[in-house]
């Protein structure tokens, strides 16, 4: 969910980050809200621990104080998905907005972290807990805003739908069945998701801006196999079935998928022309003025790996029988994040071809889903940027293109409009452990997401 390097931005705010704060929340509100975050944080909802159960459970109770009334808990695999839905109090006529989250996490060892994973603390200015940064701050931000609008005088004019998935880190069943089997409860205009964007901030004040997530790459895993007959390893041949997979492998590492432009990653870029004087503003400026120039287009992707092509790289490998035999087959997993619009089957074939006749390609389960960006919606950027404001004023809102994988390409290949929305920010160039060690997100950022969010669906939804 971080920011990449390449896209900071040298906009300096006039004073420093902790002075551009809007003044904190009352004790004991941010004592209610930390609690909040702290319950859904110690609830540890991995893959096949059966814990989702227990956070709806929860999730149900804060959305009814928020106004929710209609609730779906659809099962799926080992894990459930959460629909609820608030109607509008003075309806307009305009379409729903769906809000967006995901409940699971990735799994943590205890041995690997300082303290146990799924213990919520507090340290140093910093929330920590596995899952803390991704979602469970963006989900726990999201119910208590509706919340706070709920005990407000807000008054909706279009429905409110939430989709709260349990399987975001997996096989992402809870979003693909929500965008075709369950599309009637979800049907809304716009969506919202909170896993896609936020912002990037230095500890000296100058904000490199909070971004809005059009686009994300197509996921898909692609299984290389080499197999023969095997034999004695004294008698050695050539078709070896290790290293036929190995000179497949090392064609794939070699082969550069051509460079291409999209609307997200245009204006992406346009932005950073604008905004960075030096060197890499000036490369990505002359890239823009010629956009089939190769040479700019690799250097570009070689200080920001993923942005200006398909990437593929091999994540997994296993081969042979015993230390005393040929092997008989080997196989190797190639991940790949294709570039929005390129179909599946072009990037099957190209990898076919580079793995020969020796080697079998074949594209996983689960892989595929796909979609076109969405389009930049004024209206929506304007209420993000006021909403912004309210810590960090004149911040610079970017559109940009995902190469990591979110529930998002589901909605938006579904028809919905679907924009990666955060209310957190991060320091620039500090780690937060997301699917890592001691994930942490700072405690002012969680709260100040909460007002962020507030703001933000009081002028998309409220009643005008």
């Amino acid at each position: 969910m971080g920011m990449s390097a390449a896209l900071r931005f040298t906009i300096s705010a006039t004073i420093a980050v902790c002075a551009v704060l809007a003044p904190p929340a009352a004790a004991q509100d941010r004592d209610t809200e930390r609690a909040l975050l702290e319950r859904i944080v110690e609830i540890p909802t991995v893959a096949g621990r059966g814990e989702m159960p227990r956070l709806i459970a929860l999730l149900r109770t804060e959305l009814t104080g928020a106004g929710f009334d209609a609730f779906h808990v659809r099962p799926h695999g080992d894990t459930e998905t959460l629909i609820a839905r608030r109607n509008a109090d003075r309806p307009s006529g305009e379409g729903a907005i769906l809000l967006m989250a995901h409940m699971d996490v990735v799994d943590a060892d205890p041995d690997d972290w300082q303290n146990p994973p799924f213990e919520f603390r507090e340290e140093d200015g910093y929330y920590l807990g596995r899952g803390v940064v991704d979602n469970k701050a963006g989900l726990t931000g999201l119910v208590l805003a509706l919340q706070r609008l709920e005990a407000s005088d807000f008054a909706a004019d279009r429905d409110l739908i939430v989709l709260f998935t349990g399987d975001e880190e997996t096989l992402q069943n809870g979003a693909r069945l929500a965008a075709s089997e369950w599309r009637e409860l979800i049907d809304a205009e716009i969506a919202l998701n909170s896993d896609g964007g936020g912002g990037s901030v230095f500890r000296d004040g100058r904000v490199e801006g909070f971004f809005v997530q059009l686009a994300e790459k197509t996921y898909a895993d692609f299984r290389f196999r080499a197999t023969n007959r095997g034999g004695h390893s004294s008698r050695p041949r050539a078709d070896n079935a290790i290293y036929q997979l190995a000179h497949a492998l090392g064609a794939v590492e070699r082969h550069r998928f051509p460079h291409q432009l999209n609307d997200a990653t245009r204006a992406s870029y346009e932005a950073l022309a604008e905004n960075d004087g030096g060197y890499y503003g000036q490369l990505v400026r002359a890239w823009l003025d010629d956009p089939d120039n190769d040479e700019r287009a690799d250097l570009i992707e070689a200080l920001e790996p993923g942005q200006t092509r398909t990437r593929c790289v091999a994540t997994q490998i296993s081969g042979g029988h015993a230390p005393n035999a040929l092997p008989q087959s080997a196989e190797a997993t190639v991940n790949c994040r294709i570039f929005p619009g390129t179909p599946t089957e072009e990037i099957l074939e190209t990898l076919q071809r580079l793995a020969g006749q020796h080697v079998e390609v074949t594209m996983m389960e689960g892989s595929g889903a796909w979609s076109d960006p969405s389009p930049i919606d004024d209206e929506l950027f304007a209420a993000y940027r006021e909403a912004v404001a309210i810590h960090f004023p004149d911040a610079p809102i970017i559109p940009f293109m995902s190469a990591g994988a979110t529930d998002a390409i589901f909605t938006r290949g579904a028809g919905i409009p679907t924009y990666g929305i955060g209310g957190t920010w991060t320091i620039a160039g500090e780690p937060v452990g997301a699917h890592g060690l001691d994930e942490r997100i700072l405690a002012d950022a969680f709260h100040g997401s909460i007002d962020i969010w507030e703001s933000l669906l009081r002028t998309v939804a409220g009643a005008r």
